[in-house]
């Protein structure tokens, strides 16, 4: 569908076109840019409110600095659709988050003016100081190095170990804070409350412009002059704040706090900042969602609403002539409700994903028994471990590829003091169009090989509830083991899946179905594909056995003794990484029992898998289930039959 671009927009097509213009017409360019924005995702879906709220501040950024030789990182990267459009992005755009598209996030294969690639929270500031860094190593020292971060990336310990680091040494970088109260779902924390306290400081506002008149005019009275109005700016922002300012305790020149969507003002304070070297940040309050009423209003809704029309606002949704299954985050959100109200010690944790892994359903109804830390992973998992020790039964709730981020701290804090802390990984597996980053697909090898950890995954809805039940009794704590529950992001199988809770016996699996020739072993939902081939294959005559396997530490030796012993061509099935994963510990435990066997892994290989649909990755990887269908086919030596094949061979036989 063709998306018309307003009159300006359609003859930017980098920066340096942006920079032709008369500063006069950059608020009818930030209009027509929104618009664009609201215009693709409307129709082609995609995050939304991160970036109609630094629609100026994008603007103004490539306006000014001559991106992009001055190297601008954006932070996450939900809020840097407009950047992709000014950037030679616009005329492909539609194809953002789409298998074979552009990426939904920076990405330094990408464009040159994608300085670095991010996904994750928080690492903007390190990205740009190390940049910086460089650039004054190198000699290049007018170079400028920008990093935007919102105020919710602010929370990680990361972002202030940088900022730590930034005031202790003098290359030249401006922090842009976009301070909106939002991350995904609203900013938890002190440092919440305390830019608030900034922005609301009525008495340091009405004086603010007038330091501003003086430090737009410093490059006319020369140094002493600029070291005069230095020395008033802090104790006016000490004194009117009534306490020390954090950002400037650090030794970063702070300023602001000043609108975020006002474009002119915007270039005129980010011209004067760049004539003031060193560490410095700009403190912009913008509105998640801007220009758009809905998103403004609900902004947790409208953070990635998939397609909407945009005249009505009605997002438009699938509708079915049946029960549909419920995502497996809903499920996790309901059972902890449920086993929270029978058992009193049970407790919630999840780091600024409350919404995403419908942790908000107990935070809803237990406020006082669940949390949201922030994006604060690390925080997460240790504040977690410290709960268990008073023998409380935590669920840390985090997602798979941001689980990643707190791994010294699960080895550390919770398996070396043998704390049974219940890690309940998100969004494992393939993540669907958010690519790399976050896709999960590492936690099945990085949990296994650490002592004290159980690793399970569920096939289905009643498998999940049935672990978080198990894990949550009192004698799940006698082992003094950890436990990690995987599973994907997305819908699972049973839409009656709200049966009384049964517990499962640690380490055992389950036999679907007995077969010959080969034994398919999987882990987790990926088996309902293996369910699948199995159909596939009896109207090919072949009859491969299916074993769901659902632990991969321990994992089951009777069963896998009566596989071994049985057949001598295994396939394993995983939506992890083949290296170090599922199908690696099965092949681990055949050599050392002793057995020998044609054994295929199937699961994520050793590369990096862009985004796209989950089902087009399973495909790309080969574990869709044709792909595991086709693997059966090629260990027993036979060839997919043609659709009317059958219906010969029995006419034929009749």
């Amino acid at each position: 569908m063709l998306i018309t671009q307003g009159k300006l927009l359609a003859e930017i097509n980098t920066p340096e076109d942006l920079r032709k213009l008369d500063r006069s017409q950059l608020l009818q360019v930030c209009e027509e840019l929104r618009n664009y924005i609201i215009d693709n995702v409307s129709i082609y879906g995609g995050h939304f409110g991160a970036s109609l709220g630094v629609v100026e501040l994008t603007v103004a950024l490539h306006y000014v600095f001559n991106t992009p030789d001055d190297q601008l990182v954006w932070d996450v990267g939900h809020q840097a659709y407009g950047h992709k459009i000014l950037t030679g992005r616009k005329n492909n755009f539609h194809t953002n988050r789409l298998y074979g598209g552009i990426s939904g996030f920076p990405k330094r294969k990408e464009s040159k003016f994608d300085a670095f690639g991010v996904g994750h929270s928080s690492t903007s500031i390190s990205a740009a100081l190390g940049m910086a860094v460089a650039s004054h190593y190198k000699g290049e020292k007018q170079r400028q190095h920008i990093a935007v971060i919102g105020d919710g990336s602010m929370t990680a310990g990361m972002a202030f170990e940088a900022m730590n680091h930034a005031g202790d040494i003098s290359n030249n970088m401006l922090i842009v804070l976009n301070d909106n109260c939002m991350a995904i779902d609203p900013n938890v924390g002190a440092l919440k409350e305390y830019l608030t306290d900034i922005t609301t400081s009525h008495t340091y506002n009405k004086v603010k412009d007038e330091v501003w008149k003086l430090l737009g005019k410093m490059s006319t009275f020369g140094k002493s002059a600029q070291d005069i109005v230095s020395k008033i700016e802090n104790g006016l922002k000490a004194t009117l704040l009534h306490q020390s300012n954090l950002f400037e305790s650090l030794n970063l020149r702070y300023f602001g706090p000043i609108d975020g969507h006002d474009i002119e003002y915007l270039t005129t304070v980010l011209n004067d900042l760049k004539d003031i070297p060193g560490p410095k940040i700009l403190h912009c309050v913008t509105t998640k969602g801007k220009g758009y009423a809905l998103a403004e209003k609900d902004q947790t809704l409208w953070h990635a609403p998939g397609k909407f029309d945009k005249i009505t606002g009605e997002i438009k949704k699938k509708v079915f002539d049946k029960p549909q299954p419920p995502k497996y985050q809903d499920v996790f959100g309901n059972t902890i409700l449920e086993l929270a109200e029978k058992n009193p010690k049970i407790i919630g944790i999840t780091p600024a994903m409350p919404s995403g892994s419908s942790l908000n359903i107990m935070m809803k109804a237990m406020p006082h028994r669940a949390f949201d830390v922030g994006i604060a992973e690390q925080h997460a998992v240790t504040f977690s471990a410290g709960m268990a020790t008073q023998g409380l039964t935590v669920f840390c709730n985090i997602y798979s590829s941001f689980m990643q981020r707190a791994y010294d701290q699960v080895v550390h804090d919770v398996c070396i003091q043998e704390l049974p802390v219940i890690f309940c990984l998100d969004r494992a597996g393939f993540a669907g169009a958010d690519g790399p980053t976050h896709h999960g697909a590492y936690d099945i090898a990085f949990m296994r090989c650490v002592p004290n950890m159980i690793v399970f995954s569920p096939m289905n809805e009643v498998e999940l509830r049935n672990i978080m039940f198990t894990a949550s009794e009192d004698d799940f704590k006698s082992l003094k083991k950890s436990i990690t529950v995987r599973y994907p992001r997305g819908e699972g199988v049973m839409p009656d899946w709200r049966k009384p809770f049964e517990k499962i016996e640690i380490g055992k699996g389950r036999k679907i179905k007995d077969g010959e020739n080969v034994a398919i072993l999987t882990l987790g939902h990926i088996g309902n594909y293996a369910v699948e081939t199995c159909e596939i294959l009896a109207k090919e005559g072949l009859s491969p056995a299916h074993y769901d396997m659902r632990f991969v530490k321990p994992l089951d030796a009777e069963m896998l003794t009566e596989i071994f012993e049985k057949f001598d061509k295994v396939i394993t099935v995983e939506d992890g990484c083949i290296q170090g994963g599922f199908g690696s510990a099965v092949a681990e435990w055949m050599l050392d029992n002793g057995y020998s066997a044609e054994l295929k892994r199937l699961g994520i290989p050793d590369r990096i898998i862009e985004h796209g649909e989950q089902l087009e990755l399973h495909r790309e990887c080969g574990f869709d289930p044709e792909g595991i269908a086709q693997a059966v086919r090629e260990m027993t030596g036979t060839k997919a039959k043609k659709k009317d094949e059958s219906i010969d061979k029995n006419l034929i036989l009749n």
